[in-house]
């Protein structure tokens, strides 16, 4: 009977001693510190304490996602404002010009299936001719060849324009995506090292003997 008394409280002791150290571990900061005290060599390496910092996993994925969805939304999402604007004039830029290019195109390709067909009222048969005026050339201003050369390097001008906003679109996309995996590394200041020297004094416990002397500091 007295066995089983002792056997019950030793375990209720050691279920409370081990939630008590939980509790120490879960109050005390997680801290990866190194401390090597060389002061009979002259030298101290002082604590170097890191804080962890919390990540999210899916941040990059979050990021390039929003930029897939509405070029800008990523780097906004990481909080680089500066970039929206750019993001914006480029990938405009590139559907304005392909916009424009496509334009001409069917410009030049209308105008040269008319003139195939045998018409001459275009608007590239004279270039000085205003709406609704009859032309009195006899000849084109721009003729056969030439505007099926016009339309030849539009429709290239097009294909590129188009071939380039859907690599800044990527571009978009990527950077989002890259920004947010960088955003999560530690840049801090306080990963640089410093160094300097100072006195110290140290009391032998037995002899009650001082002794003096440099100690090199090492700060990481």
């Amino acid at each position: 009977m007295v066995s089983r008394q002792f056997i019950i409280s030793f375990v209720f002791v050691l279920s409370a001693f081990i939630s008590w150290g939980q509790e120490e571990d879960i109050d005390n900061p997680a801290v990866d510190s190194l401390k090597t005290d060389l002061k009979g060599e002259g030298f101290v390496i002082d604590t170097l304490v890191s804080k962890r910092r919390s990540l999210n996993p899916l941040a990059p994925a979050k990021a390039g996602f929003y930029s897939a969805v509405l070029p800008g939304l990523g780097q906004i999402y990481n909080k680089r404002y500066w970039k929206v604007p750019i993001v914006w004039a480029a990938i405009g830029g590139g559907a304005y010009a392909y916009v424009n290019f496509d334009n001409r195109y069917n410009a030049f390709r209308t105008a040269f299936k008319r003139r195939k067909a045998g018409f001459t009222d275009d608007e590239f048969y004279d270039l000085r001719l205003e709406p609704g005026e009859v032309t009195t050339r006899t000849t084109p201003e721009i003729d056969d060849q030439r505007l099926e050369r016009l339309q030849n390097d539009r429709q290239n001008d097009r294909d590129l324009a188009l071939l380039a906003t859907i690599v800044l679109y990527a571009l978009n996309v990527v950077d989002a995506n890259v920004d947010a995996h960088l955003k999560q590394f530690n840049i801090d200041d306080d990963l640089s090292m410093d160094m300097e020297f100072q006195p110290y004094l140290e009391v032998n416990p037995i002899t009650t003997d001082p002794h003096y002397g440099m100690a090199l500091i090492v700060k990481f």
